[in-house]
């Protein structure tokens, strides 16, 4: 019996070791194993994307936009300035200086043209023998200052026989011998007056007409201020449609002096232009209205046909009073092609010589009147805007030879 109880305990205590070492291994295994999740997961919302220069910022919770709502870098605008509100500006009317006497002040743009000519006839009248050698050397240095070969000849052979007549030949003698020579060949009794007064009902009406290059527009702006100064009230027209800046140039001028300015369309038709500026001069009551024609070339015989076009057209408003033709002092004999051209076609009544300070040659003045027959009228001595002066011939031979 004993033997029975004995054998019980002992199952016992091994029935219980083994299950304490079962629940020793349970919870061993349970503190190995990861700790379970909640039963909420929590989702973490990815940063805002950094902007340009902003790497080291905290990001920060902003509404999103689409590409289109980007602005590129260097697409942003500039902040408006605030708008400033003040009067507009206005154009200053410049009163021109006095035409009388202007070509005298301008004495000293012909100083080279002395050298050429004044001053050379005077070293070679001043040698103690005056050989054939010596006239030789007159004939060329006035053919060299484009006086031309027959008033030339004229003129030598008329010095040559007053200094035969005088024997002596001293420096004041010589000087008041030459002026008067001089004075001969340029001819003072041309009728030089410009016809820029208006009649009863009408303006007189003053087409400038020319090469390309001849300083045409700005002669004719300059043109404003010589009638402006001698108290007329002028309309310009901008006949000239061919070329772009021909009106906005002849407007600035024009504006300067208080003179409005006529013009029509780019390309548009120069006739037109030209009839509006007579028909606008009528209704203003105006003295003169000055017509700045298109520069076409000599050659082309469309465009000269044109010109004369604008010439008949003017015509139906009244007779045209003045076609100055501008010539480019320095072209020499091809000016004088280009004159006797333009001659063809409309009636020149007067010359305008540009260009004609220093590097040009005074003899020009002589050519081109034989040549046409006309005066000329008017000389620009510089690119001042009062460098336009009144051809006064007395004047313009004194500044050839000097004081």
């Amino acid at each position: 019996m004993e033997t029975v109880i004995l054998v019980v305990v002992i199952a016992l205590v091994v029935l219980l070791g083994a299950g304490g070492l079962v629940v020793g291994s349970r919870r061993k295994k349970k503190q190995q194993l990861p700790p379970s999740p909640p039963s909420t997961p929590t989702i973490t919302k990815p940063p805002a994307e950094p902007h340009v220069g902003d790497e080291a910022e905290t990001p920060r919770d902003e509404s999103r936009r689409t590409i289109e709502e980007v602005e590129l870098p260097g697409a942003t605008a500039a902040p408006e300035a605030p708008e400033e509100v003040g009067v507009p500006e206005q154009v200053v009317v410049e009163q021109p200086e006095p035409t009388a006497g202007r070509l005298v002040r301008l004495r000293s743009r012909l100083s080279r043209s002395q050298n050429s000519l004044g001053k050379g006839l005077l070293t070679l009248l001043s040698r103690e023998r005056l050989d054939d050698d010596t006239w030789e050397e007159v004939e060329d240095t006035l053919i060299t200052a484009d006086v031309g070969v027959t008033p030339t000849q004229e003129l030598v052979e008329r010095l040559r026989t007053r200094v035969r007549v005088l024997g002596t030949r001293t420096p004041d003698e010589l000087r008041t011998l030459l002026r008067e020579e001089l004075v001969t060949l340029v001819d003072p009794t041309l009728d030089r007056t410009l016809r820029t007064e208006s009649h009863e009902e009408s303006p007189a009406v003053v087409l400038v007409v020319g090469v390309n290059g001849t300083g045409k527009t700005t002669t004719t702006g300059k043109l404003a201020r010589v009638l402006v100064a001698d108290g007329r009230s002028v309309v310009l027209g901008a006949a000239d449609t061919f070329r772009a800046a021909a009106a906005d140039q002849l407007q600035t001028w024009g504006e300067r002096v208080g003179a409005r300015t006529v013009r029509g369309p780019e390309g548009g038709d120069p006739a037109s232009v030209a009839f509006d500026a007579v028909k606008e001069g009528i209704a203003e009551g105006a003295d003169t209205v000055l017509i700045d024609t298109a520069g076409r070339l000599h050659t082309k015989t469309g465009l000269m046909d044109e010109l004369g076009k604008v010439k008949r057209v003017v015509e139906k408003h009244g007779p045209v009073d003045e076609v100055l033709l501008v010539l480019d002092a320095t072209t020499g004999q091809n000016g004088l092609v280009q004159a006797r051209v333009f001659a063809e076609v409309v009636a020149i009544t007067g010359i305008v010589l540009t260009k004609l300070d220093g590097t040009a040659k005074g003899g020009i003045v002589v050519a081109v009147q034989r040549e046409l027959g006309v005066p000329v009228k008017l000389i620009g001595l510089g690119e001042g805007a009062d460098d336009l002066a009144p051809f006064e011939p007395e004047a313009f031979v004194d500044a050839l030879i000097g004081e």
